[in-house]
Parts: structure tokens; C-alpha cells; sequence
């Protein structure tokens, strides 16, 4: 299990503090469903209908649409590939939990390399994923951090249903 990165850290530098952030939360997706049967990752236990495996999909997909596609304005094959013909996420029958942890952990390297090699204050290049008015690098960051907290406790809740084992 991943160290909640505490306040009396002694950092204070907000892009460090982004980066350490997000990979505790990222460390945390994955720490919650490695314990859980395959089974259990394929399997909704929510109204909504969404499952474990779908949302790791989902966290890979956002952070590169955020970062890659929206901050550098590249090209990324697919970003809202995590979505289905209906606008529901979906993973492809072949998708493991191992594959796609590797597949957050690499999207992460990057992310961690995009905010050490910019400025949070600078505006993502328009022509990606931005035609107009481009968000700062610091609003995008805050948006990604809140998206992963937000999954983050619904997977606690996922845990707790499947095997009674509770967030931190």
C-alpha cells in the first residue's frame, strides 16, 4: 500500500506536490484491485454498471487526454477510447489488470515528466484537445487529481461491497 503523501512533508513546491499526489493515487487503484479475484474486476457491483477494470481504462484514457493531448496538443490514437458505442466505459475481453497497470504507470511517468519539464501557469497548446481558450497546466492538474481521488473512493466502496475491506 502506497504512503498517503502527508502535509507536514515539508514540500512545498505545488508541481512536486502534483506529481507525488498523483502517483500515490495511481499507486492506490492499482493497490485496491490486485487483491480482488479476476472475476471481481470484470463484474459490476454498482447500479451504474461500471467495473473495476473498466475504470482503470478510464483513469489511463483521461490522464492522456488531459496531458497529452490537451497540454502538448499531440496526437493520441483513440482518447476516448475507454468509452463504448453507448458512452459507457468498456475494456476489451483481452484487457488484464496487470496489462492495464502498466499501461497508468507509463501514462504517469509521462504526466510526472510533462509537469517537471513546464510551468503550472503555462496554457496548453490549442489544436489538440483545446480549440480555444486552453486551460493552464495547473488547471489541469488540479482536474486530474480531483478525477483520480473521486475513483479512488469509488473503488473503496467497490472493495467494501466485493470483500468488506474498507479505504484507509
Amino acid at each position: 500500500m502506497a504512503d498517503f503523501p502527508e502535509p507536514q512533508d515539508g514540500r512545498t513546491d505545488p508541481a512536486e506536490l502534483f506529481c507525488v499526489y498523483l502517483d500515490y493515487f495511481r499507486q492506490t487503484v492499482v493497490d485496491r484491485l490486485t487483491v480482488l479475484p479476476v472475476a471481481s474486476l470484470r463484474t459490476s457491483t454498482l447500479p451504474s454498471g461500471w467495473t473495476p477494470l473498466e475504470l482503470v481504462s478510464h483513469l489511463v484514457h483521461m490522464e492522456r487526454r488531459w496531458l497529452v493531448w490537451g497540454f502538448l496538443g499531440e496526437v493520441v490514437d483513440d482518447p476516448w477510447g475507454d468509452n463504448g458505442p453507448d458512452g459507457r466505459w468498456e475494456v476489451d475481453a483481452s484487457q488484464t489488470l496487470p496489462a492495464l497497470a502498466a499501461q497508468l504507470r507509463a501514462v504517469g511517468d509521462r504526466t510526472t515528466r510533462i509537469i517537471r519539464q513546464a510551468r503550472l501557469a503555462d496554457r496548453a497548446r490549442v489544436g489538440g484537445r483545446f480549440t480555444d481558450a486552453p486551460p493552464t497546466l495547473e488547471r489541469i492538474c488540479f482536474h486530474v487529481l480531483q478525477e483520480y481521488a473521486r475513483h479512488v473512493g469509488h473503488l473503496d466502496v467497490v472493495r467494501e461491497l466485493t470483500d468488506g475491506a474498507v479505504g484507509e
